[in-house]
Parts: C-alpha cells; sequence; structure tokens
C-alpha cells in the first residue's frame, strides 16, 4: 500500500493548489481525480466561462465598430468555433495543470475516491479496479454540481446546467434562464450577446441579490438595455417538455404566464460533492448538505480535513485555494492567520462586470455603524470616455468613527480586476486619507476608485 504525507481528493482550484502548497512544504502528496485536473473550475466553470464571455466582448466590439470610427462588414460567428476556443483553453489549462503537478513531483492518481477508517482512501480506476493508499492527513476537496429544484429536472437537452451551455453544438433562439446569480447573468449575457432571444427568472426581488442595491438597479437596467427579459419576483413552476416548445409556467406577482423557450438553462446555485465518499463510514459530520469543519479545516475525525465548495462558507475558486494554502500550513505548524471571509471579494463577469467586497450600505447600517459613502461615476473618467465604457460607477463604505473601510461595490467594465486595491486595502486596515493619498496612474479605470473615496470625504476632484 502506497503511503503519503498528504492526498488529496480532487483537483480542481482548491484541490491542486493544496497538493502544490503541501509539496512546497515538504510533504510527500498526492492528488486524486476522477474526471480532469482542474476540476470544475478550469473544465466546465470558471475558465471557459470566461473565454465564451471574451468572444461574445469581440462580437459585441465588431458590432459597434462605428463608435470607434471604424468601418466593419456586418459582423457574423461561428457559433461551434466560438464554442471550440473555450474548450481548447480549458484543455489548455489543465494541460497546464498536469505540468505542476510533475514539477511539484505530486503524484496524480486517477479515479474515484472513498476515504476509510484509519487514514486511508480506496480509488476505484475506470476498469473498476480498486486500490488502497495511506496517508497522514486526508483532505476532501471534491467540489459541487449544479443544484437541481424538484420541479426542475435537469435532462441535459431541454432543461440543461451549466455544463451543457458550456457545449451546445447550436446556438438557440430562445433561452429561459432561471437564477440571477453569477453563474445565470454570465450565460445570459453570453447567449444574448450571441442572437439568443433571453429571459431571467430570479425569484428575488432584484437580479444578482446578493449585491449592492445600487448595483443590482444599474446592473438590471443594463441587462434590460441589452434586450434581455428580466421577470423578477418570480418562479418558475413547471416546464412542458412535451411539443417541439418548451412552455414554461412562470408564477409572477401578478398571475401565472407562460413562457416559450427552446431551451431552460437551470442556475440557481450548487450542490455539494459529498455524496459516496465515505463519510458515514468514516464518522464525518455533516450539516446543510456541507462537512463541518474549524478554522483550520480539521473534521471532528482526527486526520480528515475538507476544503472548497464541500464546506460552509462561499462557494468560490479563490476561497477553495486561500482554505486549502491555510489547512496545509496549520499541519505543517506555521500558525497561519485564519481567513477572514468577510474580505472575499465576488465577481460576476458580464458587461457590465460586478464586483464586490464587505458591506453593503444596507448591511453596514443594520450592523449600526455611523458611515460615509462615496460614489463616483465611470462617466467622468478619461479612460473610459476613450474606451467607451463609461457606463457604472464605484462605491464606497467607510465608517464615520474610525474611518474602516467597511465595503466597496463596482459596477462597470475591468472592474473584476480592480476590485483587488479594496480588497489589499481593508486586509492592511487602509484610511480613506492613506487610498486619498496613493497616487493613481491618469488616465486609468483605478482612478475612480479614489474618487469615489474622495467623494465619501468631499473631496472628489473630477465631479
Amino acid at each position: 500500500m502506497s503511503k503519503y504525507d498528504i492526498i488529496v481528493i480532487g483537483s480542481g482550484p482548491g484541490g491542486y493548489v493544496t497538493a502544490i502548497r503541501a509539496s512546497q512544504l515538504g510533504f510527500k502528496a498526492a492528488v486524486v481525480e476522477k474526471e480532469n485536473l482542474g476540476g470544475i473550475c478550469l473544465n466546465w466553470g470558471c475558465i471557459p466561462t470566461k473565454a465564451l464571455l471574451k468572444s461574445a466582448e469581440v462580437f459585441n466590439y465588431l458590432n459597434n465598430a462605428e463608435d470607434y470610427g471604424l468601418k466593419v462588414e456586418k459582423a457574423d460567428k461561428d457559433f461551434g468555433a466560438v464554442i471550440k476556443r473555450s474548450r481548447n483553453v480549458a484543455n489548455g489549462m489543465s494541460k497546464g495543470i498536469g505540468f505542476l503537478m510533475k514539477k511539484n513531483k505530486i503524484d496524480v492518481i486517477e479515479g474515484t475516491a472513498k476515504i476509510k477508517k484509519g487514514k486511508k482512501i480506496a480509488v476505484t480506476d475506470n476498469k473498476d479496479k480498486t486500490t488502497e493508499y495511506q496517508a497522514d492527513h486526508i483532505i476532501i476537496a471534491t467540489g459541487a454540481r449544479s443544484r437541481e429544484l424538484p420541479n426542475l429536472k435537469q435532462d441535459g437537452k431541454n432543461i440543461i446546467g451549466y455544463r451543457e451551455a458550456l457545449t451546445l453544438k447550436e446556438l438557440p433562439k430562445r433561452m429561459l434562464v432561471v437564477g440571477s446569480g453569477a453563474i445565470g447573468s454570465e450565460f445570459a449575457h453570453f447567449y444574448n450577446t450571441m442572437g439568443t432571444e433571453v429571459t431571467i427568472v430570479e425569484y428575488q426581488p432584484r437580479l444578482v441579490p446578493v449585491e449592492d442595491e445600487e448595483v443590482s438597479k444599474a446592473f438590471e437596467k443594463s441587462t434590460k438595455k441589452a434586450g434581455i427579459k428580466v421577470m423578477t419576483n418570480a418562479s418558475v413552476e413547471s416546464v412542458d417538455t412535451s411539443g417541439e416548445v418548451l412552455k414554461a409556467k412562470v408564477k409572477t406577482k401578478k398571475g401565472e404566464e407562460i413562457i416559450e423557450t427552446d431551451i431552460v438553462l437551470s442556475a440557481v446555485g450548487i450542490q455539494s460533492n459529498i455524496e459516496n465518499i465515505g463519510l458515514e463510514e468514516v464518522g464525518i459530520k455533516v450539516e446543510n448538505n456541507k462537512i463541518q469543519v474549524n478554522e483550520w479545516y480539521q473534521t471532528n475525525v482526527p486526520g480528515y480535513y475538507a476544503i472548497g465548495d464541500v464546506v460552509p462558507g462561499q462557494a468560490l475558486a479563490h476561497v477553495a485555494s486561500a482554505e486549502g494554502i491555510l489547512c496545509v500550513e496549520k499541519i505543517k505548524g506555521l500558525n497561519p492567520e485564519a481567513l477572514d471571509y468577510e474580505n472575499v471579494p465576488g465577481c460576476t463577469y458580464t458587461t457590465p462586470e460586478i464586483a464586490s467586497v464587505g458591506m453593503t450600505e444596507k448591511q453596514a447600517k443594520e450592523a449600526g455603524y455611523d458611515i460615509k459613502v462615496g460614489k463616483f461615476p465611470f462617466s467622468a473618467n478619461g479612460k473610459a470616455h476613450a474606451s467607451g465604457t463609461k457606463d457604472g460607477f464605484v462605491k464606497v463604505i467607510f465608517d464615520a468613527k474610525y474611518g474602516e473601510w467597511l465595503g466597496c461595490h463596482m459596477i462597470g467594465s475591468g472592474v473584476t480586476d480592480m476590485i483587488a486595491e479594496a480588497v489589499l486595502g481593508r486586509k492592511l486596515e487602509t484610511t480613506a486619507h492613506e487610498v486619498l493619498k496613493a497616487v493613481h496612474p491618469h488616465p486609468t479605470m483605478s482612478e475612480v476608485v479614489k474618487e469615489a473615496v474622495g467623494d465619501a470625504y468631499d473631496q472628489a476632484i473630477d465631479m
């Protein structure tokens, strides 16, 4: 029986990063993967969706070339080629993970793992051969999959999840998207740009409901302007798939409405992959479909750990990576600092993009803070004018008493790259004064962050 210091089950952004950090710390490490290295994120999530959205962005630029003083014949698209490019990007990234495994001397075990008592795992390969391995520490990083609603069972053809949405062979004429979180909104914007007639149904009163209300309002306005039909305070009760055209029964405040569509994309969240992996046999505690862990990702059974989408917390790739690194650093005895989940950024890669970190204005008020709020539009920014990306704004929230940066919320072009300034600033307990005295390059979109902070303290220059 092969013996390791650490075995990681799953090679997504949580698993493979954990294995690499373990190797860097001198552990003999292995990672188990049943499908493709890189997990859902690299193969069926973060990366291929961004490739699709980039194609949509370029297509949109071509269709609006006259706005930039250019003349281009009517842009056309090869939907199959767009999908193929996305898959090639994902495949290339997956191969890159393979290179990193070799570089860091990490063994890759192919197959489906099941944990056993005594710090062992059994891995069954595609030929149904089962091999046992042992480790001092076993880290579960099996990720999640698309969540199914009882009345929206995915059949992979009529009612689909994100995996099928990434590989459709033909561009649908009409699509109904259920859910307006990051996954639903991104696919809605991609397919709308490609030419599909898209309708979004959201159960909550507003789109991207976890975001600041002003951001949600601006996002809904731009979504409708793009030609996407928006139905909030609504729910899909059933879908009739018996005819050539799908008929979705949508419940609204005004009554029921039948929406005819060619395909339904269910984007109502994710479900942790914790079934049939041996949790019950080993005695690991589970609540609400999540493995229960402490701040160092230790389960209730010594020697077994869990990170990423299988544990409570934000189901985000960068969170899984951070958790895995902290987990192995704690095992090594490095005395790391526990992860601050209040300072984790969220990003949605639509047009315009959305990025946020920390409290919304409403949350800050409900928490009892006396706040200073600043807001600055991209329409007053020189780089935004030159780039033709004037939609959106940056909003900042500070504690009036101590100057703590409570939250930052952005909507606009490139904001998913800009949000890191707020994350780092909050981590370093930066004050508004320090942001204002930090020279921001001109002309850049990042100047809007400084100007928003200036607005909170009556020091905005260009507005």
